[in-house]
C-alpha cells in the first residue's frame, strides 16, 4: 500500500499535503473541523480549534498551513499547496492535485467527511482485481438528529446508497462515484481523460467515461464514512440544484457515447434513466398546473370515481417512493425503522418543494447555460448544541422562495376546492404540495430558525456487511 494517495478536496482553494509512513495524503478543505473520535490513521495528536462565527478563506489557509507545519515538526515530510483561483472549481482542484501526486491510488474526501482510521485498509485490497477502477463507500451522517430537515436528508441519502447504488452494482450496470468517500485507481482516471470541468457533477462525468473504457466499479456498503448534512434549507436546495443540473449536463455529454458503445442494452437503458431522472421536475410543474383544472372538470364525480380512479392513483404515486425509503431504513436500522413512517409525509413534501429550484436547474442545463460551482455551506454542526453562526456563507435564492409560497397558496386553494366539493380522497395528496412548497419557501426565508425538531435515532446496529 506504499504511495497510496489520499486526496481530500472541496471547492475552496486552501489545500495541504501530508505523507504518513509509506502513504501519501493530500488535503483540501474550506475550514478546520472539530476533533473527532475517529482520528485519521496519520494522527499522532489532534490540534484543537476554537469555534468562530465565520471563517474566511484566508483564515482557512492559515489553519491549513499551521496544521502542515505541526505535522512537519513531528517528522512527517509535509508540503503545503494553495490554489489562488477557482478555475474548474472542484474538478480543477482535483486536476491540480494530481499534477504533483505520485500515488498509484487516489482516495477523495470532501472537507466535512471524517474517514475511519481503517478506511484505506478496508478499500485497498479490492484493487487486487486489476479490473477495479473505483471503490465507493457509504455516507453516514454526523448530525442526522440535529433537526427534522437533517433527518429527512439522511433518509433520502440512505435510500440512494442502500438501494440505488447496491442495486446498480449488483446488476452490473453503470453507477457513479459520489465525489467523496471513495478510492480510485490512478490509471483509470488518466485513461478516462482525467477530471473535466464542463459539468457541475464532475464525479458522474468521470465515472461514466471510466466505465465506458471498461473499468469496473465496486460499492462497499459496509464501509461507512460520516459527514455533515446541510442544516439550512437554502444550503440543501443549492446542493440539490447543483446535482440536478450536473446530471442533465452529463446526460447531454455522455449518453450519445453510451448509446453508440458496445455495452449491453440493459446498461444503456439504466444509464438513460439514471442521468435523465431529473427531467421529472419540469413534469411536476406541469402536474401542478393541471391539478386544479382537472378537479374543476371532474367536479361532478362521486365516491365511485374517487375509489376507482383517485385512490389507485394516490396509492401508486406514494407507495413506491414510501417503500423505497422504508426498505433502506429497515436494512440499516432493523430495531427502529418503523419510526420512518413519521418522516414519510415530510420526505415526500420536501421532494415536491424542491420542484421549482430543480426545474430551474434542469432548464438551465438543457439550454446550455453555464453557472459557477455553488458550494454547499457547512458550519461544523454535529449536535443540537451547535449553532449555525456563519451567516456570511448563507445564500438567498432570490425570487424562488416567494414563488414557492405563492404556489403553496395556490394548492391551499385547491385543497379548499376539494373539500368544498366533497372530493376528500384527494386532500392528503394535495396537502403534500401545500406543506412542501410552504416549508421550503418559509425555511429559505427564515434560515436557521427550524433546528431542534427531531425524533431520537438509533445508532447503526449492523457490524457486518449489508448489501453489496
Amino acid at each position: 500500500m506504499s504511495n497510496t494517495l489520499l486526496t481530500v478536496c472541496s471547492t475552496q482553494s486552501a489545500s495541504w499535503t501530508t505523507r504518513a509512513r509509506n502513504s501519501t495524503f493530500s488535503f483540501s478543505t474550506t475550514r478546520p473541523t472539530k476533533p473527532s473520535k475517529s482520528r485519521a490513521p496519520w494522527s499522532n495528536a489532534t490540534p484543537r480549534w476554537d469555534t468562530r462565527s465565520a471563517i474566511s478563506i484566508a483564515t482557512t489557509a492559515e489553519a491549513a498551513r499551521a496544521l502542515v507545519e505541526r505535522y512537519a515538526a513531528l517528522g512527517h515530510p509535509v508540503s503545503y499547496l494553495h490554489r489562488d483561483n477557482r478555475r474548474g472549481f472542484k474538478a480543477g482542484a482535483l486536476e491540480e492535485g494530481l499534477k504533483t501526486a505520485k500515488g498509484e491510488f487516489v482516495a477523495i474526501f470532501d472537507a466535512d467527511f471524517v474517514p475511519p482510521p481503517d478506511f484505506l485498509l478496508k478499500c485497498i485490497h479490492h484493487f487486487t482485481n486489476p479490473k477495479i477502477g473505483m471503490v465507493q463507500t457509504r455516507w453516514t451522517h454526523i448530525n442526522r438528529d440535529y433537526s427534522l430537515l437533517t433527518e429527512v436528508e439522511a433518509i433520502l441519502l440512505d435510500g440512494h446508497f442502500v438501494l440505488e447504488h447496491s442495486g446498480r452494482a449488483r446488476s452490473g450496470v453503470f453507477f457513479n462515484f459520489n465525489g467523496t468517500a471513495g478510492m480510485w485507481r490512478r490509471v483509470a482516471i488518466d485513461e478516462a481523460g482525467g477530471w473535466q470541468h464542463d459539468t457541475l457533477t464532475e464525479d458522474t462525468d468521470l465515472s461514466y467515461r471510466a466505465q465506458l473504457k471498461g473499468w469496473k466499479f465496486l460499492y462497499l456498503q459496509d464501509v461507512e464514512c460520516p459527514a455533515e448534512l446541510p442544516v439550512e434549507m437554502t444550503a440543501f436546495k443549492t446542493q440539490q440544484a447543483r446535482w440536478a443540473k450536473g446530471l442533465i449536463q452529463v446526460s447531454k455529454k455522455i449518453l450519445p457515447k453510451v448509446f453508440i458503445s458496445d455495452v449491453p442494452r440493459s446498461v444503456k437503458i439504466e444509464a438513460w434513466y439514471h442521468l435523465t431522472a431529473n427531467l421529472s421536475y419540469p413534469l411536476m410543474i406541469v402536474l401542478s398546473v393541471l391539478l386544479l383544472p382537472a378537479m374543476v372538470i371532474r367536479f361532478y364525480q362521486g365516491w365511485f370515481q374517487m375509489v376507482y380512479i383517485d385512490l389507485p392513483l394516490f396509492m401508486a404515486s406514494t407507495f413506491s417512493i414510501s417503500s423505497f425509503y422504508l426498505v433502506s431504513q429497515k436494512e440499516l436500522f432493523p430495531k427502529t425503522w418503523l419510526r420512518t413512517f413519521l418522516y414519510l409525509p415530510f420526505l415526500m413534501a420536501l421532494g415536491i418543494g424542491l420542484t421549482i429550484t430543480n426545474t430551474r436547474a434542469v432548464l438551465e442545463a438543457l439550454a446550455g447555460k453555464q453557472t459557477a460551482f455553488a458550494r454547499t455551506p457547512k458550519y461544523r454542526v454535529e449536535s443540537k448544541k451547535d449553532k449555525v453562526a456563519a451567516a456570511k456563507y448563507r445564500k438567498r435564492l432570490g425570487w424562488v422562495p416567494w414563488l414557492e409560497l405563492l404556489v403553496g397558496t395556490y394548492f391551499a386553494l385547491t385543497v379548499y376546492y376539494a373539500i368544498d366539493n366533497e372530493n376528500y380522497i384527494t386532500v392528503p395528496f394535495l396537502l403534500l404540495f401545500v406543506i412542501g412548497y410552504w416549508c421550503t419557501g418559509l425555511m429559505s426565508l427564515l434560515q436557521g430558525r427550524f433546528a431542534g425538531v427531531t425524533v431520537s435515532s438509533e445508532a447503526h446496529s449492523k457490524p457486518f456487511p449489508v448489501g453489496v
